[in-house]
C-alpha cells in the first residue's frame, strides 16, 4: 500500500513545489522607470488642459430626442408605468396599497391635530399630494403623505400665528373655533404652497444636494428633539386640558410646566380613553411583530381601534357623559381650490424654507435606503420637484405640508410594494373615505388620536439610543446629535435647525483646522512613507524630511500648517532667520567700516606721495573686541572681511560669507524639504502665499523644498495663481514622495538624474 502511494505523494509534492515557485516569482517583481518630476511627467503623459463641457449649450437645444428625454425626466411615470408587469407587481401593490391606507387613515386624521387644523384635512393631505407623487416621483417604495415631524412644525407656525387668544369671544371668553380653524387652514394651506414653491425651485435648478449640508446624526437628532415636542404637543388631548398656545424659543418648557401645574383639572374620562387606546395599540403591534412571518397582512391595529373606539363613543356618549372631546363633523366631499394669501408670504418665508429642507432630507434619506436595497436609482432633483408638486397643489386644495413617513413606506415595502402604484390605490381608498366614509368618525375621541400619535412615535424616541452608540464611535457626531437635539427642544423647530446646521458646518471648520500632521517616513524595502509615530518600522531617510497635513490647506488653516511644519522639523526657523539677518546686517556694518578705513588710508598716502602698505589687522582686532557677544561668528569671518576691504567693493560680495557655517549658526539636520501634497483638494491665495514664504524661509536656512503627490486641479491652480516662477518651478514638484526623495539625495551627492527603482533608495 505504501508503495503504491509513493509517486502519488512525490507528484503532489512536486506540484506544491512548482506552485510555491510560481508564487515566489509571482511575488518576486521588480519595476524600473525614470524619476519623474511635473515637467517630465507632463511631457510623458502628454498634459493637457481639459476640453470645457459648456453644458449650458445644451439647455437651448431643440430636438425630438431632447424633448423626450425632458418630458421622461420631469414625468418619470412615462418611463417606467408602460414596462409595468402586471402579472409580477399589481397584486403586491394592490394589498400594499390597501395595508397603507388603512395606516393612512388615522395616522391622517391625528395628524391634523398635530398642525392644529381640523383631522378631515388630514384626510385631504393623504390624498392629494400622494397621487400627484405618484405622477412625478423616482422612488418605488417611499409613501408620501402626513408625517409627524413636518405636522409638528407646521402646528409651530399656525399656533403662533393664529393662537385661540386671538379668537377669544367678548361674552363669556370662549374660542370662536370656527374662525380659528378658518384662518389656520389659510395659513396652513399658504404656507405648503410657499414650501411647494421653494421645493420646485430648488429641484429646477438641480440644488438637491443642499440636504448632503443635513449629516445623519443632525437629521437624527432633529427628529428625535421633534418627537419629544410632538409627545408633549399631544398632553393636552391625553388629560383633557385647555393650555394656552405658545411659540419661540422655551416653549416647550413653559407647556411641560403648564401641563404639571394643570393636572388637577385632567378629566378623567379623557385620560381612560387615551390609556386603553394606547395599550390596545401597543398589544397590537406587538402581535403583528410576533407573528409577523404568518400574517400576510399586518393587523390594522390603528383602523380598527378607531373604528371600535367611534362606536364605543357614538354607543355610551363619552362626550355627554364623560366630558371626552371628539373630533366633531367631517364634511363629505371634496373642497374646491383656494389661493393662497400673498400677503402671509413674508410671516411665513422662514418657516416655509425650514419645512421644505427637513421635509425633503426625511424624503430623500428613505429614498436612497430603500433604492440601494432594491437596486434602482432615486434622482435628488426630481425628488425635490416632486414634492415640491405635491406640497403646491396640496396647498391650493387646501392640504398642510407632507412629506413621507418611515412607518408607512416600510409598510408598503414588507406587504409587496413594488411601485408608485401602490401609492396611488391607497390615495383613492382615501378619497372613498372623503366622498363617503369620512362623517362616520364625527364621534370619534381626539384621546384615541392622540394615543395614535404617541405609539407612533416609537421609532423616533428610540433613536435616543444613538447616543450611546455614537458615544462609542464618533463623539463629534454624537455633539452634533446632543447640540442639535439641546437647540431644537430649548429653541423651538425652525431656530434649532439653524442652530444645528450652523453648529454642524463651524465643526467641519474646526475639524479642518486641526487635522494629523506627521513627518513621514519609509517603510524598510518599499516606496511607501508612513507616519514615523505610528509605524515603528518607518525610517526618516537621513538629511531628508517628509511633511504631510491629512487635511486640505486653506485660509482657515494655512498659518497653522506652516507652524506645525516648522516645529516637527526640530529647527527654530524664524529664530535662526532672524539671527542670520542679524549677524549679515553686522557684517554689512563692519565691511563698510573696512571699507571706509581703506580709502582713508588710501587718499592719506597718496596725499603724501608715498607707497603705503595698507594692513586693517589691528582695526579688525579693536572691531572684534568691541562687539564680544558676535566674537564668534566675527572671528571666523574676520580675514575674509579683511580681504574683501583690501580688493574692494568690486569684489565685496562672496556666496560663502553668507551661508549658516561661515557665520557661526548651528545647521539643520537636513538639507532637503518634501511637502507631501497629496491631501489637498483645492489650494486658495492664502496658501499660495503662505507656500512661498515656506520656500523662502527654509532657504534662508539652506534647506531646500520639494513638493510631491499633487493632484491635477492642483496644479491647475497653482499654474492660474503664478505660483511657479524662476525659482520655483515644476522641477520641484514631483508625481511621488519616492522621486522626491532620490532627486534631494541624488542632488546631494551632484550625481546626474538616471533612471531609478521605485521599491528601493
Amino acid at each position: 500500500m505504501g508503495l503504491s502511494e509513493a509517486p502519488g505523494q512525490r507528484d503532489t509534492q512536486a506540484l506544491l513545489s512548482t506552485t510555491h515557485a510560481m508564487e515566489l516569482r509571482r511575488r518576486d517583481y521588480h519595476v524600473e522607470r525614470p524619476l519623474l518630476n511635473q515637467e517630465r511627467l507632463e511631457e510623458l503623459g502628454r498634459r493637457g488642459s481639459a476640453a470645457g463641457t459648456r453644458q449650458w449649450r445644451t439647455w437651448f437645444r431643440c430636438s425630438r430626442a431632447r424633448a423626450r428625454a425632458l418630458l421622461l425626466q420631469y414625468l418619470p411615470i412615462l418611463a417606467w408605468l408602460p414596462q409595468y408587469p402586471v402579472r409580477e407587481w399589481l397584486l403586491g401593490d394592490l394589498l400594499s396599497g390597501l395595508s397603507v391606507a388603512i395606516m393612512q387613515l388615522p395616522q391622517g386624521l391625528a395628524y391634523a391635530l398635530l398642525a392644529g387644523l381640523p383631522p378631515v384635512f388630514g384626510l385631504y393631505s393623504s390624498f392629494y399630494p400622494v397621487f400627484i407623487y405618484f405622477l412625478f416621483g423616482t422612488s418605488r417604495h417611499i409613501s408620501v403623505g402626513t408625517f409627524a415631524v413636518m405636522s409638528v412644525m407646521v402646528g409651530s407656525v399656525t399656533e403662533s400665528l393664529a393662537p385661540d387668544e386671538a379668537f377669544l369671544q367678548d361674552l363669556n371668553s370662549t374660542v370662536n373655533v370656527t374662525a380659528r380653524d378658518a384662518a389656520r387652514v389659510q395659513l396652513a394651506s399658504t404656507l405648503s404652497v410657499l414650501v411647494g414653491l421653494f421645493q420646485v425651485g430648488l429641484g429646477l435648478v438641480h440644488f438637491g444636494f443642499v440636504v448632503t449640508y443635513l449629516s445623519e446624526p443632525l437629521v437624527r437628532g432633529y427628529t428625535t428633539a421633534a418627537s419629544v415636542q410632538v409627545f408633549v404637543s399631544q398632553l393636552k388631548y391625553v388629560f383633557g386640558l385647555y393650555l394656552s398656545s405658545r411659540s419661540g424659543p422655551l416653549s416647550l418648557i413653559y407647556t411641560v410646566l403648564e401641563v404639571c401645574w394643570k393636572l388637577p383639572q385632567s378629566v378623567v374620562g379623557t385620560m381612560v380613553t387615551a390609556v386603553v387606546a394606547g395599550v390596545v395599540l401597543v398589544l397590537v403591534k406587538l402581535l403583528n411583530d410576533k407573528l409577523r412571518r404568518h400574517l400576510p397582512l399586518p393587523i390594522p391595529g390603528e383602523l380598527l381601534t378607531l373604528i371600535g373606539a367611534t362606536g364605543i363613543s357614538y354607543g355610551v356618549g363619552l362626550q355627554h357623559r364623560f366630558g371626552v372631546d371628539v373630533v366633531g363633523k367631517i364634511p363629505a366631499g371634496m373642497l374646491p381650490p383656494v389661493a393662497p394669501s400673498p400677503q402671509l408670504f413674508a410671516k411665513l418665508v422662514g418657516n416655509a424654507f425650514a419645512i421644505a429642507v427637513v421635509g425633503f432630507a426625511i424624503a430623500i434619506s428613505l429614498g436612497k435606503i430603500f433604492a440601494l436595497r432594491h437596486g434602482y436609482r432615486v434622482d435628488s432633483n426630481q425628488e425635490l420637484v416632486a414634492l415640491g408638486l405635491s406640497n403646491l397643489i396640496g396647498g391650493i386644495f387646501q392640504c398642510f405640508p407632507v412629506s413621507c413617513s418611515m412607518s408607512r413606506s416600510l409598510v408598503q415595502e414588507s406587504t409587496g410594494g413594488n411601485t408608485q402604484v401602490a401609492g396611488a390605490v391607497s390615495s383613492l381608498f382615501i378619497l372613498i373615505i372623503i366622498l363617503k366614509l369620512g362623517e362616520l368618525f364625527q364621534d370619534l375621541p381626539k384621546a384615541v388620536l392622540a394615543a395614535v400619535i404617541i405609539v407612533n412615535l416609537k421609532g423616533m424616541l428610540m433613536q435616543f439610543r444613538d447616543i450611546c452608540s455614537l458615544w462609542k464611535a464618533n463623539r463629534v457626531d454624537l455633539l452634533i446629535w446632543l447640540v442639535t437635539f439641546v437647540a431644537t427642544i430649548l429653541l423651538n423647530l425652525d431656530i434649532g435647525l439653524v442652530v444645528a446646521v450652523v453648529f454642524s458646518l463651524l465643526l467641519v471648520v474646526v475639524r479642518t483646522q486641526m487635522p494629523h500632521y506627521s513627518v513621514l517616513g519609509q517603510v524598510p524595502d518599499t516606496d511607501i512613507y508612513r507616519d514615523v509615530a505610528e509605524y515603528s518600522e518607518a525610517r526618516e531617510v537621513p538629511g531628508v524630511k517628509v511633511f504631510r497635513s491629512s487635511a486640505t490647506v486653506y485660509f482657515a488653516n494655512a498659518e497653522l500648517y506652516s507652524d506645525a511644519l516648522k516645529q516637527r522639523c526640530g529647527v527654530n526657523v524664524d529664530h535662526l532667520i532672524s539671527q542670520k539677518k542679524k549677524l549679515l546686517r553686522k557684517q554689512e556694518l563692519k565691511l563698510k567700516r573696512l571699507q571706509k578705513e581703506n580709502k582713508l588710508l588710501k587718499q592719506a598716502a597718496a596725499s603724501k606721495g608715498t607707497s603705503v602698505s595698507i594692513s586693517v589687522n589691528a582695526s579688525v582686532t579693536d572691531i572684534d573686541s568691541s562687539n564680544a557677544e558676535d566674537s564668534k561668528a566675527k572671528g571666523t569671518a574676520g580675514n575674509e572681511l579683511e580681504d574683501m576691504a583690501a580688493r574692494g567693493p568690486e569684489d565685496a560680495k562672496a556666496p560663502d560669507m553668507s551661508s549658516l557655517k561661515a557665520l557661526g549658526l548651528p545647521q539643520p539636520d537636513f538639507h532637503s524639504l518634501i511637502l507631501d501634497l497629496g491631501a489637498l483638494s483645492f489650494v486658495d491665495t492664502v496658501f499660495l502665499k503662505s507656500l512661498k514664504n515656506i520656500f523662502r524661509d527654509f532657504r534662508e536656512i539652506e534647506v531646500e523644498v520639494y513638493m510631491a503627490s499633487c493632484h491635477s486641479p492642483v496644479i491647475t491652480q497653482l499654474e492660474a495663481g503664478h505660483f511657479f516662477d524662476a525659482t520655483i518651478t515644476k522641477q520641484h514638484l514631483f508625481a511621488s514622495v519616492h522621486d522626491a526623495v532620490i532627486f534631494a539625495l541624488q542632488r546631494l551627492r551632484s550625481s546626474p538624474v538616471s533612471p531609478v527603482s521605485v521599491t528601493k533608495l
